[in-house]
């Protein structure tokens, strides 16, 4: 059977990876620290853990014996997150999780990176581009793949890794910036935004989520980019978020002061695409309305 151990599942990745994941035949169990909700989060067995707590994750991973491990938890409060000490507590719990899981007979875990592991201040990113990060969050995530990489060789466990690039999507921050647009834009009111001229790589979360779910089931070892592999101009990514809300009078480039940024941040999906045959399913124009109704239930 493949029994899944997922965490973070109410988060804003973790939540959207359960459909796929129960679609591949996984029966999925989730550490969290409170129950999911939705129709695919019905067919999910949760386990309410603080995986800061050694003691009591160790006997719920225990109790579970997972085949595989989908790890998404770790501190992401918006703007406080990038040099946070708590993501030292993460490092260490995560490994404590990765013991635990072999210890339990566990045979795949597959982990949530970042491409803040990769050195941004040169065109990034390509098989070249060398891993050099620039915040603490960016070095505790690139720490923890080099020790669970290398713990998995040892003790005979397949190890996945995959590297987010910029998610949008229902259930996302609403400080993230095309959350904050879209509420905006929803509600009537002014966006301020800086000339928007830095080239990012924006995945609808659906399709980050079902790269992940497909990544586990895979026997692909080592790190893979999990992005959309296009880069656009954060100026266009807003404006066709207005032109799909149809206001076109409320975002004001150049209303917000300049911020010294990485200027192009491109997932390389060679790897997701040629190996695993990955591919995404809503174009940036569907992920966005997507995300604009989803904000219409809320504003």
């Amino acid at each position: 059977m493949k029994r899944v151990l997922l965490t973070g599942g109410t988060g804003f990745i973790g939540r959207h990876a359960i459909a796929p994941l129960l679609e591949r035949g996984f029966e999925v169990h989730a550490l969290s620290r409170s129950r999911g909700t939705g129709s695919a989060a019905d067919l999910v067995d949760w386990h309410e853990v603080n995986l800061q707590d050694s003691e009591a994750t160790e006997a719920v991973v225990r109790e579970i014996r997972a085949s595989h491990l989908l790890h998404f938890a770790w501190y992401a409060e918006h703007g406080k997150f990038w040099d946070a000490p708590e993501n030292l507590d993460w490092v260490a719990a995560s490994l404590r999780l990765v013991r635990s899981f072999h210890a339990s007979g566990g045979r795949r875990v597959v982990v949530a990176g970042t491409c803040a592991e990769y050195d941004w201040s040169a065109d990034c990113c390509c098989a070249a581009t060398p891993l050099r990060p620039a915040t603490l969050y960016g070095v505790s995530k690139n720490a923890l793949r080099e020790v669970v990489e290398d713990y998995a060789r040892l003790s005979g466990m397949s190890f996945g890794w995959g590297r987010v690039f910029f998610a949008y999507g229902p259930g996302e921050q609403p400080l993230r910036v095309v959350a904050s647009a879209a509420q905006a834009l929803v509600a009537g009111e002014l966006v301020a935004i800086s000339q928007g001229s830095q080239v990012r790589d924006f995945l609808y979360v659906e399709d980050l989520a079902a790269a992940f779910a497909i990544l586990l089931e895979s026997k692909l070892e080592g790190s893979v980019d999990i992005g959309s592999g296009v880069g656009v101009p954060l100026r266009d990514i807003l404006l066709r978020l207005q032109e799909v809300a149809n206001r076109h009078d409320l975002i004001r480039f150049g209303g917000a002061p300049p911020r010294t940024e990485p200027a192009r941040i491109v997932a390389d999906v060679r790897r997701l695409s040629d190996e695993l045959g990955w591919r995404p399913t809503y174009s940036l124009d569907e992920g966005l309305e997507r995300t604009l109704n989803w904000w219409r239930q809320w504003v």
